[in-house]
């Protein structure tokens, strides 16, 4: 593309009205001119309008006699005034005239009738979209008090020709009534903006987008400066100005290129426009006009949460909200996770938070905003983003990091608005770098409602409501992140996917088992949909093929459930009950080939360890608890991990030894969650050292929510009061719970689901609870098998994300499995106690 030149180099740019040809020509030869372009062109083509309407004004107000020959000043009393866009000398070459004639009130009706006549004949006879006015000062405050979209374009007021001080007086005063005015204004400038959205949809997301109208567009931008001259709040800057400019570019083009005053992009002229611009093809236009619309959006986002923050501060008087809260500051802080609070509505980092000697505290601020459905604080991304290194994270990930990210992804809905402001902000491409090919990225298909970054995104959206279907609820989530990240690449997705995926998962730190698990889910991400709609079913070969390509019943799960949440999160028309019902018989068909090799245990008993067996001992002999806390290291190297195992969870290790009793399972849960110590994994199992009763042994890995892990001889005193009943865990659990009963019901997440795992062991039952990971989880499980009189022989705990999966082995008293018409019922109080 011809680089701009200066508009003064250009003689159209400064062509008086009367030049050959006069104003059309001049206009015409601007617009043709390859040299000028952009900022350049516009704000010449703004004053070559100026001199021509100046012009028209000076011999409109001449009398009669020398009108033809009068070129001087306008008459005294009158100004002509350009609002809206023409005011910000921003004139695209289809762009409509907003002018304002103002007058002192001296002159007579019908004298300004016919100066007016005289001014917006000549426009119209050009052909150019004229939107006009005539009053007074006075008439044009009282106009702007009563149309809001007055009052905005009064602050765009730019002198054209005519009396100077009467524009000035008016340009004054119409901020001056914005400022006073905005606290009551903003909000109706809110609704209108979001309205329009709601008509225009997201640019960012649109195949013919309106440049103008959809959020994220020009009248966005507009809004902005409307808020930042109220004085009350202000957009975030960077590359706000460059983005709007681009997309002024992009408008400009489609004037030239359709020759028509349009702001939709459609898809026959994208080509053209890429062109027009200097682009490679449509594509290329479209992803740059994304990024420009995902700028503004972001900032008109950020700015309106602060407008409300601001408007809420305002409303109540700072005496009277010192009474209310104790105190005078900006409001109380609410903790979220270790180095992150809820203040004002925002996730921000806590006052003793150190970003630069915790690099997981970005990823963990993020997925508690998340779970608490709270927005990010663009100050907190900012803080931890500036010390993050330029490899933000060790590779492999630390545990801690991985598990944080699947959190974020499982917080549903609310996962979207603090991924964008991590995007926005380029977080998300200095953790994953080969998102960037991705981003923005537009798709051709109509069926895709979203560009191939944020259905992404969509995708692990969906997927969140579906992990009680799945053994692996981080792996699937962690799939669906990553299923289309191969439309960066030349050829078939999916084949490239396959290998990004496998790369990314153990860059994350998922050991090799995991890796080719989610890798496989990558690879076949659309093998049941294809097969399901493509292929008889009835065809033994085709039940074949899709067992052989899966391999495992743990993949199909999987598999399944990103396949509906993919097409959930394409479109309306990717999924209908008559989609789901073939993909449900295939999934049957080939879940039965499979079934004739059975899995093996993952949850197989290893035998108890020295310090295990020592504590087992000195419960037993003492007849009260033992609890040791190690600090160990986190995990093993991924590559020394065993192909299936699960990944090492987050944490320290909590040995707890009891001799056996009613109730010591939820007495040692309930401990835990009073310590405010996260249950990350855990095990129970029964032993009997030395042949006096049994003790139960738990394992724990536990983490502290926030600050540090309490002392064990606090934790042991503890327990000891909760078995005998003088500490009332659940009383101060629900205590703890109604002063968190808000942010706790912010998570969007699926309901819990308990089930009877059929054939799983023939000494015992199995009862498999999947929820969302909460305060007191596994003290309110523990309860509800107590009351159930049933027996936990042992137990298999693991957090995965904010997702818990959890495996309870029960008896009856007589030490044998539940009956059938029992074993039902069990599960059905465990999941009534969870609701």
């Amino acid at each position: 593309m011809t680089e701009s030149v200066e508009p003064s180099a250009h003689p159209a740019a400064t062509a008086p009205a009367d030049a050959p040809g006069g104003y059309p020509a001049a206009r015409l030869r601007l617009l043709q001119d390859d040299g000028a372009a952009g900022p350049d062109r516009r704000a010449a083509l703004a004053r070559l309008t100026d001199d021509w309407l100046a012009a028209l004004l000076a011999e409109a107000s001449a009398p009669a006699s020398n009108r033809l020959a009068a070129r001087g000043p306008a008459a005294p009393g009158t100004a002509l005034v350009a609002v809206g866009g023409y005011g910000r000398g921003e004139l695209s070459p289809r762009s409509d005239l907003d002018l304002l004639l103002l007058h002192d009130g001296r002159a007579a009706p019908g004298d300004l009738a016919g100066l007016a006549d005289r001014l917006w004949y000549p426009v119209w006879d050009l052909g150019l979209d004229l939107d006009h006015s005539v009053r007074t000062p006075a008439e044009a405050r009282r106009a702007a008090r009563d149309d809001l979209k007055v009052q905005l374009g009064l602050l765009d007021a730019r002198h054209v020709a005519g009396d100077p001080a009467l524009t000035t007086a008016l340009r004054t005063a119409a901020y001056t009534d914005w400022r006073e005015c905005a606290p009551r204004r903003l909000p109706e400038l809110r609704e209108l903006c979001q309205q329009r959205a709601a008509r225009q949809g997201e640019l960012q997301y649109l195949l013919e987008p309106d440049l103008k109208e959809a959020h994220g567009g020009l009248r966005d931008a507009t809004a902005l400066r409307a808020i930042a001259a109220s004085w009350l709040a202000d957009a975030p800057r960077g590359g706000l100005e460059a983005a709007r400019t681009r997309l002024l570019d992009t408008r400009d083009a489609l004037h030239l290129t359709t020759g028509r005053a349009t702001d939709r992009l459609s898809l026959q002229e994208q080509d053209q426009v890429a062109g027009a611009l200097g682009l490679l093809d449509a594509d290329a236009l479209l992803r740059r006009t994304y990024e420009s619309a995902r700028t503004i959006a972001y900032a008109a986002d950020v700015t309106w949460r602060e407008v409300s923050r601001v408007l809420r501060a305002r409303s109540v008087k700072p005496v009277l909200r010192g009474l209310l809260h104790g105190r005078t500051d900006r409001g109380e802080r609410s903790p979220l996770a270790d180095g992150v609070v809820e203040l004002d509505g925002e996730a921000v980092l806590a006052r003793t938070a150190r970003p630069e000697r915790d690099p997981v505290l970005l990823l963990r601020a993020a997925a508690a905003a998340a779970q608490a459905g709270l927005p990010l604080a663009t100050h907190a991304i900012r803080r931890c983003a500036a010390t993050l290194a330029p490899a933000p994270l060790p590779v492999p990930w630390p545990a801690e990091a991985r598990e944080q990210l699947v959190t974020l992804l499982g917080a549903g809905a609310h996962t979207v608005p603090v991924w964008e402001a991590l995007e926005a902000e380029g977080v998300i491409v200095r953790l994953l770098p080969d998102w960037e090919r991705v981003r923005c990225r537009p798709q051709r298909n109509p069926v895709h409602t979203w560009t191939v970054d944020r259905h992404l995104v969509e995708t692990a959206v969906r997927a969140a409501a579906l992990t009680r279907r799945v053994h692996r609820p981080d792996l699937l989530l962690v799939a669906a992140l990553l299923h289309d990240i191969g439309k960066g690449w030349p050829g078939d997705h999916a084949v490239a996917g396959e290998t990004i995926a496998r790369d990314v998962a153990a860059r994350l730190g998922f050991g090799p088992g995991d890796t080719e698990v989610i890798a496989a889910l990558v690879r076949h991400h659309l093998l049941l949909i294809e097969t399901a709609t493509r292929r008889d079913l009835d065809d033994p070969e085709t039940v074949g093929a899709v067992a052989d390509a899966v391999g495992s019943p743990g993949t199909l799960e999987l598999l399944h459930a990103l396949t509906e949440a993919d097409a959930l999160a394409t479109g309306p028309a990717a999924w209908s009950s008559w989609r789901a019902g073939l993909v449900s018989g295939l999934v049957q068909r080939v879940a039965d080939r499979l079934a004739g090799e059975p899995a093996p245990d993952p949850r197989g008993t290893d035998a108890p360890t020295a310090e295990q067996e020592r504590l087992a001992v000195e419960a037993a002999r003492t007849g009260g608890p033992v609890l040791a806390l190690h600090t160990r290291p986190e995990t093993a190297p991924p590559d020394a991990a065993p192909a299936d195992a699960d990944p090492e969870p987050v944490g320290v290790e909590l040995l707890i030894a009891v001799p056996d009793q009613p109730g010591v399972l939820p007495a040692a849960a309930g401990v835990l969650a009073l310590h405010r110590l996260t249950v990350r994994a855990a095990d129970l199992r029964t032993l009997d050292p030395i042949g006096q009763g049994p003790v139960l042994l738990l394992s724990w890995r536990v983490a502290a929510e926030y600050g540090s892990l309490p002392e064990a001889g606090r934790l042991r005193a503890d327990l000891v009061r909760a078995l005998d009943g003088s500490l009332d865990v659940p009383g101060r659990l629900a205590e703890r719970e109604r002063a968190y009963a808000r942010r706790s019901r912010a998570a969007l997440a699926p309901p819990p689901r308990v089930t009877i795992a059929a054939g799983s062991s023939r000494t015992a039952t199995v009862i498999e609870v999947r929820a969302q990971d909460a305060h007191g989880l596994l003290h309110r499980i523990g309860r509800a098998l107590d009351a159930a009189g049933v027996a936990v022989r042992s137990a298999h705990i693991s957090t995965l994300g904010a997702n818990a999966v959890d495996a309870f082995y029960v008896t009856g008293p007589d030490g044998t499995p539940l009956p059938d018409a029992v074993a039902p019922k069990v599960a059905e109080a465990v999941e009534a106690a969870l609701q």
